[in-house]
């Protein structure tokens, strides 16, 4: 595994530039929305945009990684997607926000396409979950610490979008000059969801359900906290402390997964947030340890979820299948990205705390329950198999 990891370390560093901005520009263009008196929907529709670009993506990539290799895509979609940075300040109007974010959203669906293809063909069913692991470890270090981006330059004028732009470009060059594997292209490029459901049923239905729950609650819960009177330093403090409980559980549950039934391990992580959200729904704006608390357990059990899904599916794929595999789990997550934030701003303005807590807790039930079911039914058909 040292050896795997070793070989990974330029791929590390470049996802670690690529998501310090790529993660605080969600955060920054949700509270700026708020600021420039966009309407809730248009919020809302502001990070549905980077989903939609993302599933668009889901489908094309894959071709584009076939034809031109992972370096080519990687090295060009880092480019434009730091390029496009800069016309969020040059242009504040809703419509080309949701238009540019539709854009990032594609390039990073490549991003991330090539960055989960590679690590998959690096690693074994015995590793997988703890390589992935640390992959979200860095990918959530760095976005927690790009959130305090915010405090230090502030979310106004031209300074903070420059940065971003800078570090998101950059990204590059680890993978261009430091890597020397030569990752194995894919070989079935049709994007054939009933046939990736049917590898693992609980990894597409579960993507669907974190997509739903995980966007809602990086790019909307930072309005409500911001609404309740927090400071832009307590507002990154908030969605940061999240982060970093995900990087922390992110090992330990991978850990667990590789030892145990990863759906066990998936149903353990969303029960545990089920908790943490209703926390959040009931705790009192003048508690705001409360709130902390509640945002740690949850970070800490629903923002990792992604990698053990992950890994459950590609413990039943084909080598071969692994960057069409990566690319059917982010349809499946987009779909769900793409109505969390609407739904999640919506239920916000109707309902405050308890309609946006208590959609991600109604979703972590039902990731739960599908988790459960594939449980029993997989123990069930276990004695036939013998």
């Amino acid at each position: 595994m040292l050896l795997t990891l070793r070989s990974l370390l330029p791929l590390f560093f470049a996802e670690g530039l690529l998501l310090a901005g790529g993660g605080v520009i969600a955060t920054i263009l949700s509270l700026s929305a708020v600021r420039a008196g966009f309407d809730p929907t248009m919020v809302g529709l502001i990070g549905t945009g980077y989903f939609a670009g993302y599933l668009v993506g889901c489908f094309v990539n894959p071709r584009l990684v076939k034809s031109v290799g992972h370096i080519r895509v990687f090295a060009a979609y880092s480019a434009i997607a730091g390029a496009s940075t800069l016309l969020f300040v040059l242009f504040v109007d809703p419509v080309v926000w949701i238009a540019v974010r539709a854009l990032a959203g594609f390039c990073f669906s490549g991003l991330f396409m090539v960055m989960e293809g590679w690590i998959n063909g690096a690693s074994t069913n015995q590793t997988r979950a703890r390589i992935f692991s640390i992959f979200r470890i860095v990918d959530m270090t760095f976005v927690a610490a790009g959130q305090f981006l915010m405090p230090i330059i502030g979310i106004e004028g031209f300074a903070i979008y420059a940065l971003i732009s800078i570090v998101t470009c950059i990204s590059v060059v680890p993978v261009a000059l430091g890597d020397r594997s030569n990752p194995r292209p894919p070989e079935d490029m049709a994007l054939n969801l009933p046939a990736i459901w049917k590898i693992s049923p609980l990894a597409c239905g579960g993507c669907l359900f974190i997509g739903l729950t995980n966007t809602a609650y990086r790019l909307i819960a930072p309005i409500y906290v911001a609404g309740i009177g927090f400071s832009l330093s307590q507002v990154a403090g908030f969605l940061s402390i999240a982060i970093v409980a995900s990087a922390m559980m992110q090992f330990p549950l991978g850990w667990l997964s590789d030892r145990i039934d990863r759906r066990i391990a998936v149903m353990l992580a969303s029960g545990g947030a089920i908790v943490a959200a209703l926390t959040l729904a009931f705790a009192p704006p003048t508690m705001p340890w409360l709130l902390f608390a509640g945002s740690f357990v949850y970070g800490g059990l629903s923002l990792p979820l992604y990698p053990l899904l992950a890994a459950h599916a590609n413990d039943r794929a084909q080598p071969g299948q692994y960057v069409v595999v990566a690319a059917g789990l982010s349809t499946f997550f987009s779909v769900g990205a793409i109505a969390g934030p609407l739904l999640a701003s919506e239920l916000l303005f109707l309902f405050g705390a308890h309609g946006l807590f208590g959609f991600l807790a109604a979703t972590q039930v039902g990731l739960l329950g599908l988790a459960s079911y594939r449980y029993i039914a997989g123990r069930s058909r276990m004695p036939q198999q013998h």
